[in-house]
């Protein structure tokens, strides 16, 4: 009876780990459901709009000028951010704020992109912490849910 009820249960632990594997695998490389929230998207995506992320396109560096996509935050790692993808690497971007009366302009390093939300005034973006390395994309979204 004891042998019985170990079997089960280890075979309920292996059945366990198989699939939450497989669910990681699932929301790392695949994509996964985020809720967005801030007006830095303003008018594109709303505060508290759900969207699909899809994770492949980071992988395959496949990122384009235009993709809104999921960023870890720069100045929190411990979120994350939603903005547009305004400029890749070597592209020359303004740097300035609307408001600004003259105009700044840089390039964006290698391995990094430029990023602003849509709500420029109203955004906390890279005119305020520069250009984001590419390595801190976590994927890309691909349309609104609800």
């Amino acid at each position: 009876m004891l042998r019985n009820v170990l079997g089960k249960t280890f075979q309920f632990l292996g059945y366990t780990v198989q699939y939450g594997c497989i669910a990681h695998c699932a929301f790392e490389y695949l994509g996964g459901i985020v809720v967005c929230s801030g007006p830095s998207m303003e008018p594109t995506i709303q505060n508290s709009d759900i969207v699909f992320s899809e994770n492949l396109s980071r992988h395959f560096y496949s990122i384009r000028k235009g993709d809104v996509v999921i960023v870890k935050s720069p100045n929190d790692p411990k979120s994350n951010i939603c903005k547009r993808v305004i400029g890749l690497e070597g592209d020359k971007v303004c740097t300035s704020n609307p408001s600004d009366f003259l105009k700044s302009h840089s390039y964006v390093p290698k391995g990094h992109v430029w990023l602003e939300g849509d709500n420029l005034r109203n955004s906390t973006d890279s005119r305020c912490y520069g250009p984001v390395p590419y390595g801190l994309i976590r994927g890309r979204i691909c349309f609104k849910v609800y």
